[in-house]
């Protein structure tokens, strides 16, 4: 009785320090929030919460199949591959009433072609993936594709990035034709025209959008395909050398979306940060750090003036119809990783 009585107090000493140690668990794009955000979070809420990172959709993707979508809290997807986690069942239906800032957000944002009815996620930040480039190194440079996709205008090495459907997007963009496209002679071109880039002396490799923003400030690249928060953090660090723009041609456009896992194992820890970051002051704070336009309409009063005048932001609307937003394609989504496969490996 003595040993049972024991191994009882133990247990209830234990407990309490079992409950605090209980943290949500993010996964999100590296770099994508300030230093001090989750810890805002922590204070606000009593929240601990656990970071790591992913620097692809189909890392995280990876991550979720393989067991992620029991451990891990709060994901970040891209639009487009949403529909596609719906099918695999990695993604929890969104209990509205547990979220009552989703007023906050911009109409655009409200049941958007991904997710109608935002069933599944919200959207988080949104911008463009353009061309990050040496304003000290290219001649003449005319805001184009061109010095990546014309031989007769490359003047250096460029970097790709290393993003399936969004790299060749913006090679369909340069080349005018339409990102989701399913017509074989289409996506022929599509394919000669990144191998014959690829081949190119100037070609300096794919790398995700941090590591080519990088080789560009380093200037071992003159040129590197960078989403638009990323590149016009370090352009503000070296305005002297760098620069950032969203190509003449058009260029791809992008939502990141928040979303709970099926088998979050805290879903209202999930909950409660997903309607923290929705909160006016907390969704501008994020958006002056990450340079990276804001779904949340509420947010705008409290939004850097200068951002809202930069068109590397928040594109002119006579710009907007250039922005092209990738779809998921289904069964055919197969056409552009067989395209891509054929790219890396030759």
């Amino acid at each position: 009785m003595r040993k049972l009585l024991l191994a009882m107090l133990m247990v209830l000493v234990m407990v309490p320090s079992a409950f605090a140690a209980e943290e949500m668990r993010l996964l999100v794009w590296s770099e994508y929030m300030p230093e001090d955000f989750l810890t805002d979070f922590e204070k606000d809420t009593g929240i601990n919460v656990r970071v790591e990172y992913y620097e692809s959709m189909e890392e995280m993707v990876a991550k979720l199949q393989a067991g992620g979508k029991n451990q891990y809290d709060v994901v970040v997807p891209s639009d487009y591959i949403i529909p596609a986690m719906i099918k695999l069942n990695l993604l929890k239906e969104l209990d509205h009433a547990k979220l009552p800032n989703l007023k906050n957000l911009q109409s655009t944002f409200i049941d958007p072609a991904w997710d109608k009815g935002n069933k599944y996620t919200v959207a988080y930040q949104w911008g463009t993936l353009g061309m990050m480039y040496r304003k000290d190194k290219l001649k003449d440079f005319d805001g184009s594709w061109s010095v990546m996709f014309d031989p007769a205008k490359r003047q250096g090495p460029f970097i790709f990035v290393d993003s399936i459907r969004e790299m060749l997007g913006c090679a369909q963009c340069a080349m005018g034709m339409d990102v989701n496209t399913t017509q074989k002679t289409d996506l022929k071109a599509l394919l000669d025209k990144m191998l014959e880039a690829k081949k190119s002396d100037y070609f300096a490799g794919f790398d995700v959008g941090t590591g080519g923003r990088s080789k560009v400030v380093a200037g071992t690249a003159v040129a590197a395909i960078v989403y638009n928060g990323d590149a016009l953090r370090a352009v503000a660090d070296n305005p002297d050398t760098c620069a950032f723009i969203n190509p003449n041609e058009g260029t791809i456009g992008w939502v990141d979306n928040m979303s709970i896992p099926i088998g979050a194992p805290h879903p209202d820890m999930a909950y409660a940060f997903i309607n923290w970051v929705l909160e006016p002051k907390v969704g501008a704070k994020l958006s002056n750090w990450t340079q990276y336009a804001t779904p949340n309409k509420a947010a705008y009063p409290y939004i850097t003036p200068e951002d809202f005048k930069n068109p590397a932001i928040y594109p002119a609307e006579s710009y907007m119809s250039k922005i092209q937003f990738i779809k998921d394609l289904g069964k055919d989504n197969k056409m552009y990783d067989q395209i891509w496969t054929m790219v890396k490996t030759r």
